[in-house]
């Protein structure tokens, strides 16, 4: 599980002074840095993680456990399910071996792990609680035609978790963590997409730029 940091530049308009209403406004470009999480999907450096993460970014790091640093290009991208693949440069990398979603049960225990808050390789613990969410957060925020089958999860998921991997006790990948439930019915639940639904949106993302192909004797996906 990789650590994304991100950086936009934006334009924002503003006036000099109090009195500078009369005259037209002026526009200043500011950058501002976001992070997220991702997970290796092969051993040449292609990473999975949300699209909401790196879809405006200009610039995309890739920050390895071992603290080497990757400037990473967009591969593809997919608002509709929320997931995006990116590449760094980087080969020999230990892609995370997938498991089977469809096999999740619910009270199964599962650890999320990623770097919320910008803090690098937080694992959390807690108990699949719900399986095939679909809680329209999607269509209010990344598409109008959502695809939406979410694992509900007690375990944190805070922000900066965002495409973190979602494990099982046997440290098989069953889902990729994508958001966090804050309101009065769902206080603090976490959602993740689940695994099964990521293998198909990753070939279709690869696609775009590059086949990556399933290896099911292996681990994980390999360029």
């Amino acid at each position: 599980v990789v650590h994304i940091q991100c950086e936009t530049t934006v334009q924002s308009v503003f006036y000099d002074d109090f009195f500078s209403f009369l005259l037209p406004p002026q526009s200043r470009e500011r950058s501002y840095q976001t992070s997220g999480s991702g997970v290796i999907i092969s051993e040449d450096g292609y990473v999975i993680t949300n699209n909401h993460v790196v879809q405006d970014a200009e610039t995309i790091n890739v920050v390895l456990n071992d603290k080497r640093s990757f400037v990473a290009r967009l591969v593809g991208n997919d608002p509709s399910s929320d997931l995006a693949v990116i590449k760094i440069e980087a080969d020999g990398l230990e892609p995370l071996q997938f498991g089977n979603s469809d096999e999740v049960k619910i009270g199964e225990w599962v650890l999320a792990v990623g770097n919320p808050f910008n803090l690098t390789s937080t694992v959390t613990a807690g108990i699949v609680s719900a399986k095939a969410r679909n809680i329209n957060i999607l269509g209010n925020k990344m598409s109008n035609a959502p695809i939406e089958s979410f694992i509900q999860t007690d375990a944190a998921v805070n922000p900066g978790n965002s495409g973190g991997a979602l494990f099982n006790a046997q440290g098989e990948v069953i889902g990729i963590n994508s958001v966090k439930m804050t309101d009065t019915k769902v206080e603090g639940m976490g959602y993740a997409i689940s695994i099964d639904s990521v293998k198909d949106i990753i070939d279709d993302l690869s696609t775009q730029t590059t086949r990556v192909a399933l290896d099911n004797d292996e681990r994980g996906y390999i360029g």
